[in-house]
């Protein structure tokens, strides 16, 4: 469950645009409609490629790609992105219990600078209508508007939308409704779903630190966090945030960059490296990290080899521009894990 966006990434030659368009490198600023028409107005000369994003969207993505069967709750407007949204889920084979909007669907421009830093101007559009609401049957079924096309539909029947997962998945940018991300854990629990959270962005962290240390600590089985998100909560480095993140959950996972990952459940700890790599982009590294982790656990594999699947599609989705890979890196990366 996460913010249904669409990402509209445009490589730049220099920060000089950065400055000029007034976005702190390597931040993700939440900008209206106006000011995100502004800044790809400022952009039109560029190349752009545009996927379904989000960070959970990515996540999900990518555990579908790895052939796990997969949903994905968000919102979309009734417009050609969220469309694009919902088709390009489907592609991938996640199963899409999308809710549609009037507004317009939401978009996260990326900008990515020649050393693969990435700053985001999003705006939420549709996507911040996600409510407690919709997570609980009967839902009135979508509209069916232009863009969209038949396969958007969802299909719903009277049983729960949480029917049938064996794990639920949710990205720290929903955290600011507490509302919404308490009725959806206790509904996760309700269906005996293991929950896991990626925190996503250190200012949402600080933000909400109360409220995330209670979820955390009463509905959360595997928590996902930066070393900046990890700090915003404990106020301790990497080592001493792990320990105090796995008294809270079953299973915590601090990501260290070009570090690699600590994972840590009870008493067994490991430390996590990465692949060698050429970095183009670092857009959507976590998402996959968490993708490729939570894939190996589905599967019945050991924490550390957990771990180190993650590393794997987080090396590998730094090489492309956004958060999608090639299928035929994706066939790599399946043909790797069986041979192992």
């Amino acid at each position: 469950m996460g913010n249904a966006l669409v990402d509209i990434m445009i490589p730049l030659e220099s920060d000089n645009i950065l400055e000029l368009l007034a976005l702190p490198k390597g931040s993700m600023q939440l900008v209206d409609m106006e000011r995100s028409n502004a800044v790809l107005s400022a952009l039109k000369g560029y190349d752009k490629s545009h996927s379904a994003g989000g960070s959970a969207a990515n996540t999900i993505h990518g555990l579908a790609m790895l052939g796990a069967q997969t949903g994905y709750i968000g919102v979309v407007g009734e417009d050609e992105l969220g469309g694009f949204f919902v088709r390009d889920l489907i592609k991938a084979g996640v199963d899409p219990h999308m809710i549609h909007s009037n507004m317009e669907t939401g978009r996260a421009v990326a900008l990515v600078t020649p050393d693969s830093e990435r700053t985001f101007a999003t705006f939420l559009g549709a996507a911040i209508e996600l409510s407690a609401e919709h997570l609980a049957p009967p839902l009135n079924p979508p509209l069916q508007g232009k863009g969209a096309g038949n396969e958007s539909v969802m299909h719903f029947s009277g049983k729960s939308i949480f029917s049938g997962y064996s794990y639920f998945h949710i990205e720290g940018y929903l955290v600011q409704n507490h509302k919404l991300i308490r009725r959806a854990v206790e509904l996760a629990q309700e269906h005996g779903l293991i929950v896991s959270l990626d925190m996503a962005s250190y200012n949402v962290v600080e933000a909400n630190k109360d409220f995330l240390l209670s979820i955390i600590a009463e509905y959360v089985d595997i928590v996902f966090a930066n070393e900046d998100e990890a700090r915003a909560l404990t106020g301790l480095e990497p080592e001493e945030a792990l320990q105090e993140l796995s008294k809270l959950s079953e299973i915590a996972v601090v990501k260290t960059g070009s570090n690699g990952s600590l994972v840590k459940s009870g008493k067994d700890q490991y430390a996590i490296g990465v692949i060698e790599v050429t970095p183009i982009d670092t857009t959507g590294a976590g998402d996959l990290y968490a993708s490729g982790f939570l894939y190996g656990l589905s599967t019945g594999l050991p924490l550390q080899k957990c771990g180190e699947l993650g590393a794997m599609l987080a090396g590998n989705v730094i090489e492309f521009m956004g958060a999608k890979m090639p299928e035929d890196r994706w066939q790599k990366i399946k043909s790797e894990i069986n041979h192992n």
